[in-house]
């Protein structure tokens, strides 16, 4: 793996077989992420986006082909250890939320610290602090249902970052939204890059597109154009 690179994928396929019909998702692909990078992925519905997402997260594994993270190779190891490895590592934001709605918002927060053995105490620093980036603290006690949907999705990434992950996986996390609230989670995923954090992210929005250091474009499971530019 080239010495800058955080994560690299190489000649990963994923084929999905349902009967006798086999349906191939992705279709060798190579990619090197540097640490820090902001790269949005593009491309038609069904093209592969969020199968490639998925594999990056560790919710999904290659049916062939090499993934690495960091000096990991995490192709062929157990369910268990791509567990281990995702809780130290990996947030993922997802389009529909999929926050639990028995649980308050400080309690969807502060799932992720129970995973991670942090204590009582650190964990209600912790998720006080996350609770305050994404301008929700008032809101702590309310359930999901009582929130708006920018407010859910704000509370969905204060989730992704309260485990402090050096990558954030993000499947069109303003898709759900109108304009305003789309914009306040750029602004959010935008900051979080600045301080250091990965970012993958899947979008149909070219303007917030615009706020990526770099550009993947898809089609029938291929990476067709790997863009880098200067973001907006």
């Amino acid at each position: 793996m080239p010495a800058d690179a955080f994560f690299q994928l190489r000649d990963v396929r994923k084929v999905y077989q349902t009967g006798v019909l086999e349906t191939t998702a992705l279709a060798d692909i190579s990619l090197d992420i540097r640490e820090g990078e902001f790269v949005c992925v593009m491309g038609p519905s069904g093209c592969g986006k969020t199968t490639l997402l998925n594999v990056v997260a560790m919710l999904d594994t290659p049916t062939s082909g090499r993934y690495a993270l960091g000096e990991v190779e995490v192709s062929n190891v157990s369910e268990a250890r791509l567990t281990e490895i995702r809780k130290g590592n990996i947030g993922f934001i997802f389009q529909n939320f999929m926050l639990l709605d028995d649980l308050s918002v400080y309690e969807n927060v502060e799932l992720p610290l129970h995973c991670l053995n942090v204590s009582r105490r650190q964990r209600r620093a912790r998720v006080r602090e996350v609770l305050e980036l994404v301008d929700l603290q008032r809101r702590a006690k309310h359930r999901p249902l009582q929130l708006s949907g920018g407010e859910q999705q704000r509370v969905a990434i204060a989730r992704a970052v309260v485990g402090d992950p050096r990558l954030i996986v993000a499947d069109e996390p303003t898709g759900n939204l109108d304009s305003h609230h789309g914009e306040e989670v750029m602004d959010m995923l935008t900051t979080l890059n600045q301080q250091g954090t990965t970012i993958l992210m899947v979008t149909h929005s070219h303007s917030h597109a615009d706020r990526a250091s770099r550009i993947l474009t898809m089609l029938d499971g291929r990476l067709m154009l790997d863009t880098a530019r200067a973001p907006a």
